[in-house]
């Protein structure tokens, strides 16, 4: 059952077990829960936030795009799915990008979807910011994230 819930996480941000075993061990430093903590990190990630910010149709599209450089995070280029956000980060997304066929289609899919209110989205200028860290009911990831922390304490 523990094994089940750390895959499922796994499976839902996309990440390889190095690297979620890399989470789990930052999140274990931390002050706090270290579930809470752990979902707090992986939430925070550039590449799911924006696709919170419902400008990618997936996990996986958003990691792409944020691979390809459409982003820039406090006017800088960041082309890293892993880069953690924090709290009055400004995310944009690039000057040409609406240009995109591929942007004009994922932003006409997902407009008017509503976004987690730890974020914040300006479609005219297409800047987000990060208004705070999401606490655990604010995350609607279902996983039940003390099985994963009973998994890596054995």
């Amino acid at each position: 059952m523990q094994l089940r819930e750390k895959q499922k996480l796994r499976r839902i941000y996309g990440l390889l077990e190095a690297q979620f075993a890399r989470y789990f061990k930052l999140a274990d430093r931390k002050k706090g829960v270290t579930g809470e903590v752990l979902l707090q990190l992986l939430e925070t990630r550039l590449d799911n936030v924006v696709y919170r910010l419902r400008l990618a149709g997936s996990r996986r599209e958003a990691r792409q795009l944020v691979r390809h450089g459409f982003f820039t995070v406090n006017d800088r280029k960041v082309n890293i799915p892993s880069y953690q956000v924090k709290p009055g980060d400004v995310i944009k997304l690039k000057e040409g990008a609406t240009n995109s066929t591929l942007i004009k289609g994922i932003l006409e899919a997902n407009n008017g979807q509503n976004i987690p209110e730890w974020l914040e989205l300006d479609t005219n200028s297409w800047t987000a910011r990060v208004n705070f860290i999401p606490s655990r009911d604010q995350i609607d990831v279902p996983v039940q994230e003390q099985l994963i922390v009973e998994y890596y304490s054995r």
